[in-house]
């Protein structure tokens, strides 16, 4: 069975944000478990690329919509984070079928493990 070129060559982890200092937070723990990780800062830029896991900054306008669009159209894994105290956000991706919501606190202390998951 022969792989699709562009699925071969695609990075295994999308990171969706524009936070520059949290994107290179990802992508330095993605480096260290030997995953790759693509850094996209337009929700809508989402649609035309493929990976094996969604990491989504929820409070970047238009990120849940496209998240939840993206894990619905490749059936794979979306953990979207967002502040603790952003209990509409939180509500909103829960009611829009993300996989998984976490705070960014616990996203962060969960992040080493998310990567090793992926490799196992």
């Amino acid at each position: 069975m022969s792989q699709d070129p562009q699925t071969a060559t695609a990075p295994a982890v999308l990171a969706l944000g524009r936070d520059l200092m949290f994107s290179s937070k990802i992508a330095a723990e993605g480096r260290a478990a030997g995953v790759g990780v693509k850094i996209v800062r337009d929700p809508a830029a989402l649609s035309a690329l493929v990976g094996r896991l969604l990491l989504a900054d929820l409070a970047l306008d238009g990120a849940i919509e496209a998240a939840a669009a993206w894990g619905l159209h490749t059936g794979c894994t979306v953990i979207g984070f967002v502040s603790h105290v952003d209990e509409q956000t939180i509500a909103r991706a829960k009611q829009a079928g993300l996989d998984n919501v976490m705070s960014r606190g616990s996203f962060t202390r969960e992040l080493p493990r998310i990567f090793r998951d992926l490799k196992a």
